[in-house]
């Protein structure tokens, strides 16, 4: 690794944060429940009995938040929307109340020069379409495309990037699998139909965009590579589920038409047999990837670890995360070349990465917190080292910009760059925040 290297021209530096995790006011202005106010609503699910109904109060504060952005430097900021906010009910009837939020919040970023990068979807299923079913419904790729097509027409001429769903994967394996998260299901049986019509919603809105939109439409996946703990058969054939099971499942579809070999194998009768019509739709063509990487697994054969059969081996010696993940910075540049190998050449963007660290509950000053500096410089240096492999890298998104509710895990965990006072809401930049900044200043020329 040189260490000349600054990033190429034009590379878009921002920061990433999702709606139920930072807005606050679910219900305000004519707005419908989603999945996760019914979750944190439910006892016992989450720590303290956490909840959004306040989160960092960015639906009342956003303009101080993108005066901090700007203060930062940021070329970018990556949201997503409240599907019930704009469509109370899923479908139907569209509220230009909630709806205006999101014009308010593009033309703030815009006038003060930063791009929006709009998720459509980060896991807050309106709960009206959790009762007809949610995503073990065939129709939610209608409703998806509907509510899709409204977001396309009120701010495609001002939002140039957009995502459809963010990381499948989490929604599935927390959702219907094990019930760690939102809508609290577990069902072998119900995993693989959710992540398929998930992927048909993919499909669904790409195809609604082609029609309205005018600029460029991805989909963002949590990839978390999988390393052998050893070169026996047993470890190995582990290894491949578990990368199919996580990372294929929903890349080989969008680019290959077809699941992983492996699949039929992880889930045996519950796995079905899905239509090849299916197939070909959800393959077409996406203008950019969005990468979400945090952290590696090591893996083992594991019979009690249903259904992928593999579990994680803990690296002795290395550093963890408040969150319990291995801070292994190499997988991020094994990840990106992984995707230019396997499924060609296109834009990627590392949509979120960060880490949880332990801050206190209140700052004054600036926040030291050498621990995430450090995870940031790492990654970063990993960025460039995919670049320098010939990976087309065009972004980088720090997940994430405030502290906020880590979804079930409650305010227990921060991977803000700027704290966020819990009680008093003050925003307090830490020295990520600013190790950050002077990497955007810089190109990247700061690291080293």
């Amino acid at each position: 690794m040189t260490n000349s290297f600054s990033f190429p021209d034009g590379f878009l530096w921002g920061a990433a944060t999702s709606a139920y995790q930072v807005e606050g006011s679910p219900l305000a202005d004519g707005a419908g429940p989603s999945i996760w106010h019914r979750f944190t609503r439910t006892p016992w699910l989450v720590p303290s009995g956490d909840n959004g109904d306040v989160a960092c109060d960015h639906y009342r504060l956003y303009e101080e938040d993108v005066r901090l952005m700007r203060e930062l430097g940021l070329h970018a900021y990556r949201f997503s929307v409240a599907w019930g906010r704009v469509l109370p009910e899923g479908t139907g009837r569209v509220n230009e109340k909630g709806l205006d939020f999101y014009r308010r919040l593009v033309d703030a970023l815009l006038e003060n020069g930063i791009q929006p990068l709009v998720t459509l979807y980060h896991w807050d299923l309106p709960a009206a379409l959790d009762d007809r079913g949610g995503w073990l419904n065939r129709d939610v790729a209608g409703w998806f495309a509907e509510y899709a097509r409204v977001m396309f027409r009120a701010l495609d001429d001002r939002v140039r990037t957009w995502a459809t769903l963010n990381e499948p994967w989490v929604v599935t394996d927390g959702g219907y699998l094990h019930g760690a998260l939102a809508p609290g299901h577990r069902n072998l049986f119900e995993a693989p139909i959710a992540s398929h019509h998930l992927l048909l919603a993919h499909a669904a809105a790409v195809e609604a965009y082609r029609a309205e939109g005018r600029h460029k439409i991805g989909l963002v996946v949590n990839l978390e590579p999988k390393y052998p703990a050893s070169d026996s058969e047993e470890d190995l054939a582990a290894t491949r589920r578990a990368d199919a099971y996580m990372n294929r499942q929903y890349l080989d579809p969008v680019f290959h038409g077809r699941y992983p070999d492996e699949m039929a194998e992880v889930f045996g009768e519950a796995w079905p047999d899905f239509p090849s019509a299916d197939l070909a739709r959800i393959r077409q063509p996406i203008d950019f990837l969005g990468v979400n990487y945090y952290t590696r697994n090591v893996t083992k054969f594991d019979p009690t670890a249903l259904p992928v059969q593999a579990s994680a081996v803990k690296q002795k010696r290395h550093a963890y995360t408040e969150t319990a993940w291995e801070v292994y910075p190499e997988g991020l540049t094994d990840t990106l070349v992984w995707v230019k190998e396997n499924y060609g050449d296109l834009p990627l963007y590392i949509t979120e990465n960060g880490a949880a660290f332990y801050d206190p509950p209140t700052a004054h000053g600036e926040l030291s917190d050498p621990l995430r500096v450090d995870y940031l410089r790492t990654h970063l240096q990993a960025a460039r080292e995919a670049i320098e492999r010939g990976v087309d890298l065009r972004g980088y998104f720090a997940w994430s910009l405030l502290d906020n509710l880590e979804w079930s895990l409650g305010f227990s965990k921060r991977f803000g760059i700027v704290h966020v006072d819990s009680e008093t809401l003050k925003r307090t930049p830490k020295a990520s925040a600013r190790f950050y900044a002077e990497v955007i200043r810089t190109n990247g020329g700061n690291l080293g």
